[in-house]
């Protein structure tokens, strides 16, 4: 029987400003990747989320990315790997801490927007992420990008490294994101995105928007919970693969 993760990109927020329907995205997913302050979310945020994904029986893991509130962390910013190491080591301290003040744990981490494109091409930047994971808890799994720089940089580093794919995202013919802005990037039609999942996940292999199949694991599905679109998306992608027979299920308990 297939298994898989369902995921999303959560606590976005930023003080009074709510990003996406986190309570309603909850109650679909078996992974939630939380913001942890720089490129959005806050240790109240932070707290809230991690509370209601236990609720809910949800894994937790910390979400790093770029300081860089006004541009969301999707901005490329001119740090070094070594402040990025730091960066990220900083981001997943406090998300432990956050964590288990209210009563849960994080057990992997997954690298936001901006700094998670450069690193999925840049293997100094995805080595400096994985030696930040390791350097603050070596038991932390990395959750990266299926077919990028981010997959051999983790296991490199001995991490236990699971890899991704994108329900409202397009691919280009060498497996990487289309840039966002450009035609074919973002897949905002929820039984669209279910259907093109399910494609992949049966042929084991992602479809790019030419229409190739490129094989990889794939261990989890990510739908970005900022989207207007995603509550519907990650509904439909999880009846569709339970229709299918797949069984939904934290890759990290």
């Amino acid at each position: 029987m297939t298994r898989v993760d369902l995921n999303s990109d959560l606590g976005e927020g930023f003080g009074a400003y709510t990003s996406g329907d986190d309570a309603a995205i909850l109650s679909l997913v078996t992974s939630a990747n939380v913001a942890c302050g720089l490129h959005a979310g806050d240790p109240e945020i932070m707290a809230r989320t991690f509370a209601m994904a236990k609720v809910n029986g949800v894994a937790v893991g910390a979400h790093p990315g770029f300081p860089d509130l006004w541009g969301f962390g999707r901005r490329r910013m001119p740090f070094s790997p070594d402040e990025i190491e730091r960066l990220v080591a900083y981001q997943v301290g406090a998300a432990q801490a956050l964590a288990a003040y209210s009563g849960h744990r994080i057990t992997y981490v997954k690298a936001h927007g901006a700094l998670a494109n450069l690193a999925a091409e840049d293997r100094s930047v995805a080595d400096a992420i994985a030696r930040a994971v390791r350097a603050v808890d070596r038991d932390l799994a990395l959750l990266a990008i299926a077919l990028t720089a981010q997959v051999p940089a983790g296991e490199a580093c001995g991490l236990d490294v699971h890899q991704e794919i994108f329900a409202d995202r397009g691919y280009t013919e060498t497996g990487q994101l289309i840039p966002r802005g450009q035609p074919g990037a973002l897949i905002t039609e929820a039984d669209a995105a279910a259907a093109r999942i399910l494609r992949m996940i049966e042929a084991g292999a992602i479809l790019t928007a030419g229409g190739a199949m490129l094989p990889t694991p794939i261990h989890s599905i990510c739908v970005h919970g900022d989207s207007a679109h995603a509550v519907a998306t990650a509904r439909a992608v999880r009846v569709r693969l339970e229709g299918a027979g797949v069984t939904l299920a934290p890759f990290r308990p």
